[in-house]
C-alpha cells in the first residue's frame, strides 16, 4: 500500500503530468459548460401571449392568458418579457398601451391594478411635445390603430405643377393615444363604441413643426404596419429627404407672401 502511494506522489510530482492533468481538467470544464449553454439555448421555455387584444386599464385574468413556448435564446434576447403568469393576474394594462392579440407581455404593458391611470402626456419624454393628427373611423382602418402601435405617416399633396405628390414622410412613429372628439381614449376598458377624432404622438420640437408645417399645405395619412413593426421599432425619423425640403419650400413661400400682405395693410 506504501509502494502505491509513494508512486502516485512521485506521478504527481512530475510537472508533464501535472500541465495535461490541468489541461484535461480545462477541457473537461469547457464541455461542460458549452453542454450546459447549448441546453439552456435550445430548451424551450414556456411564456404567456394575450388571447385576445386587450385595451388600456384592462384587468388581466386568467382567462385573458395563453402561453407559448420559445427557445431560451429568444427569451434571453428579448428584453423585459414576462415570463410567469403570475406576473400578469390581477394586474391592469398601463393607460395608452393596448396589447395585441397573441402578444408577448413586457414589463412597461401593466402595472399594478390599483395604479390611478396617468394621463399620457404626463409620461412624454423630456424635449418632446405632444401633436395629435385628425383622422377618423376610415383613415384609421376602422379603428385597427392602437395606443403602442408604431406606424408611418405619408404627406399628400400637389406641386407647383399641380401633380400629385404622396409618399412616406414619417418612419416608425409611436401612437400614444387614439381619442375621440371628446379627446376620451376609444380603447380604454368599459368604453362605449366610440368614433376616433384624433391620434396622438410625442416629437421633438423640429418635426413638430415640420408636421405642423406639412398639414399647412396639404395631408397627412396615417399607415399601419405589421406586428413586427411595433415589437421591434426603427427610430422616429424623416423618411423622405425630398419631401422634407418640398414642405419647407412651400412654407417659406407662403411665409414671405403672408409678410408682405402685412407690409402692404401697414402701408
Amino acid at each position: 500500500m506504501g509502494n502505491i502511494l509513494e508512486k502516485i506522489k512521485n506521478f504527481l510530482k512530475n510537472k508533464n503530468t501535472v500541465t495535461i492533468l490541468c489541461v484535461l481538467a480545462g477541457i473537461l470544464v469547457l464541455y461542460i459548460g458549452y453542454n450546459w449553454r447549448v441546453s439552456k439555448a435550445t430548451t424551450p421555455t414556456t411564456v404567456p401571449l394575450a388571447k385576445s387584444t386587450l385595451p388600456s386599464g384592462h384587468i388581466i385574468t386568467k382567462e385573458d392568458l395563453g402561453s407559448i413556448e420559445v427557445a431560451g435564446t429568444v427569451i434571453e434576447k428579448t428584453k423585459g418579457i414576462i415570463r410567469s403568469t403570475s406576473q400578469l393576474i390581477g394586474k391592469k394594462v398601463s393607460y395608452g398601451n393596448t396589447i395585441q392579440e397573441n402578444s408577448f407581455f413586457f414589463s412597461d404593458d401593466v402595472v399594478d391594478a390599483s395604479a390611478p391611470d396617468e394621463n399620457v402626456l404626463a409620461n412624454i419624454e423630456t424635449g418632446y411635445a405632444p401633436i395629435y393628427l385628425d383622422v377618423n373611423l376610415h383613415t384609421t382602418f376602422g379603428n385597427a390603430i392602437y395606443p403602442g402601435n408604431y406606424i408611418d405617416l405619408w404627406f399628400r399633396g400637389v406641386d407647383e405643377d399641380r401633380k400629385l405628390i404622396y409618399g412616406n414622410f414619417i418612419r416608425s412613429i409611436k401612437v400614444l393615444d387614439v381619442m375621440d372628439s371628446s379627446s376620451r381614449s376609444v380603447f380604454e376598458t368599459g368604453a362605449e363604441s366610440r368614433e376616433p377624432k384624433y391620434l396622438l404622438f410625442a416629437v421633438d420640437d423640429e418635426m413638430m413643426k415640420l408636421i405642423h408645417d406639412a398639414q399647412e399645405i396639404g395631408e397627412l395619412v396615417p399607415v399601419p404596419r405589421n406586428k413586427s413593426y411595433s415589437l421591434n421599432p426603427g427610430p422616429t425619423e424623416i423618411a423622405s429627404a425630398y419631401l422634407q425640403n418640398f414642405i419647407l419650400s412651400q412654407v417659406a413661400v407662403t411665409d414671405a407672401n403672408n409678410s408682405n400682405m402685412e407690409v402692404d395693410d401697414n402701408e
